[in-house]
């Protein structure tokens, strides 16, 4: 919806090129303070890496890093920490793991964030097209040819801007480069091995690390995890119905307290309100800002994170009942808006995810595979093509897929929610398989994405007893661990409902969506 130096494989490795060049030097790091108020003992610093890893002598970008360091007196080395995306900063993310973990485990580590290379404070950090998401956009569904041909060109488009302006470096943007990012840095932190904790994408990118450098593997933590057999037209499609299944839930939430929102008790005919309101702002966008298309952007999110039902719920209702349009902008605006100022997270995520493996050449395939996904999930179908849409323009060659498949790592800990619609239950089972002598921890019966430190004390005691001494828990069946989910939330005052502090909250306005 994760790099001492970029080593020469010793053998090739399926999807992988082998590296001839020789390995570059480590670079020395030099930390500066960059505390905030929430994570005051933040440290940044930047570190210089190869365009291209098998040229390690050319062209140089920058990655941005983050740092908390240990303060035990004896630490087990740096945490490198990834909020997934493709596209996500990671900076903040290590103050928020350093804080969330026991004191008594980040204590022991070197908490490592980063910027992937094009991402926000790393540079070059790519922007193809700015207001490529400005409101409003053409409607998602393509009830016309025409509005076909307009979301085609717009996709078309941004192929195109990206082209333009970074030619030179799109070839190089991808989940291997970004592991080899990922060993120059342990390099230049002067660590033999790296622990690694990835949310996300961020689980395909330390799955993709540890094939590379599996002796250079202390600990491995994935949280919420990429199917790596569906990169990446398969996942999305999969992920389709997943979040139409949420929002779904979402419906069923809204008119089980129908004392609050008065908007039904029956699940469907809420839904058929919520697809009604759909239309009403498809011909008469709320404040000439949100559109139907704008609209499916702002509820998406309800399938990552179930806390922000309230807030939603509030907003559908304000609309319903008395045509109020501020807390629907408002909703948008905090939760929908894609690449808002300061965020250059969908240029890195198409960049990735388009070079990363082939996508269908023939648009054909595209709109028949949607339109017979938005027959029995229709909330973000195609809302979800167009997201996607410039992989089918895009400029440069495409690599293979990795295969993941590993049988040198120490144990791995996996964390997965059943009922996760970004990265769907299945895609952890697979990792587990694939990744031998992994243990995977499930949470029954949860929708959300990222679900440690979160607040599920269940889960967040296995992750504390994997980092302190690699303990992982061995089960009879698929899960070697099953924790209930943490209870769905209850309608809260208007001021609260994003507003209050909680891990969870905190957690995933720090995570990439999509």
């Amino acid at each position: 919806m994760l790099c001492a130096a970029a080593a020469v494989l010793a053998g090739s490795v399926p999807g992988l090129p082998a590296q001839a060049a020789p390995a570059a030097p480590a670079a020395r790091l030099a930390w500066k303070k960059c505390g905030t108020d929430d994570y005051p003992t933040l440290q940044c610093t930047s570190l210089k890496v190869p365009l291209d890893h098998a040229n390690p002598s050319g062209r140089q970008i920058t990655l941005a890093l983050s740092r908390v360091p240990h303060t035990a007196p004896a630490s087990q080395g740096p945490l490198l920490v990834n909020p997934g995306g493709p596209g996500g900063s990671g900076l903040d993310l290590a103050g928020f793991v350093a804080s969330a973990l026991p004191r008594s485990v980040s204590a022991q580590y070197d908490v490592i964030g980063f910027d992937p290379r094009g991402v926000g404070a790393s540079s070059p950090a790519l922007d193809c097209s700015p207001g490529h998401f400005k409101t409003v956009r053409p409607d998602t569904v393509p009830a016309t040819a025409a509005l076909e041909r307009t979301n085609l060109a717009r996709a078309q488009s941004f192929a195109a801007a990206c082209d333009r302006k970074y030619a030179d470096v799109l070839p190089y943007v991808d989940t291997v480069s970004a592991a080899r990012d990922m060993d120059l840095v342990r390099a230049a932190l002067g660590a033999p091995e790296i622990s690694y904790f990835g949310y996300s994408y961020g689980t395909y990118l330390g799955a993709v690390y540890a094939k590379l450098y599996p002796e250079r593997v202390r600990r491995l933590v994935l949280d919420s995890i990429v199917d790596p057999t569906g990169v990446w037209y398969e996942d999305n499609l999969g992920q389709d119905y997943a979040f139409d299944d949420r929002h779904r839930a979402l419906m069923a939430w809204i008119a089980r307290y129908d004392a609050t929102y008065h908007l039904g008790k029956d699940p469907q005919k809420v839904e058929a309100r919520w697809y009604a309101m759909r239309t009403a702002l498809a011909k008469k966008p709320a404040d000439g800002t949100v559109g139907a298309s704008e609209l499916e952007d702002t509820f998406i999110p309800g399938g990552y994170y179930n806390g922000y039902w309230p807030y939603l719920a509030e907003a559908f209702a304000a609309y319903v009942h008395d045509g109020k349009t501020g807390p629907l902008v408002e909703a948008y605006e905090n939760l929908g808006a894609v690449d808002g100022p300061g965020d250059n997270g969908y240029s890195v995520y198409s960049a990735v995810q388009c070079r990363d493996t082939s996508w269908p050449a023939d648009w054909q395939q595209w709109h028949s595979d949607a339109w017979a996904v938005y027959a029995k999930a229709p909330f973000m179908a195609w809302n979800n093509v167009w997201y996607n849409a410039p992989c089918a323009f895009w400029p440069t060659a495409k690599r293979k897929p990795v295969d993941v498949a590993n049988a040198k790592l120490p144990p791995a800990l996996l964390f997965q929610a059943t009922d996760d619609a970004a990265t769907p239950y299945p895609g952890g089972v697979t990792v587990h398989r694939l990744l031998a002598g992994s243990s995977l921890v499930v949470e029954e019966g949860g929708g959300n994405h990222g679900i440690t430190l979160a607040g599920n004390a269940c889960l967040d005691g296995y992750l504390a007893a994997y980092l302190t001494d690699g303990r992982v828990p061995r089960g009879p069946g698929v899960a070697d661990a099953v924790c209930a989910k943490s209870p769905d939330p209850k309608p809260v005052a208007p001021a609260k409902a994003v507003s209050t502090a909680s891990p969870g909250a905190t957690l995933h306005a720090l995570l990439g969506f999509r």
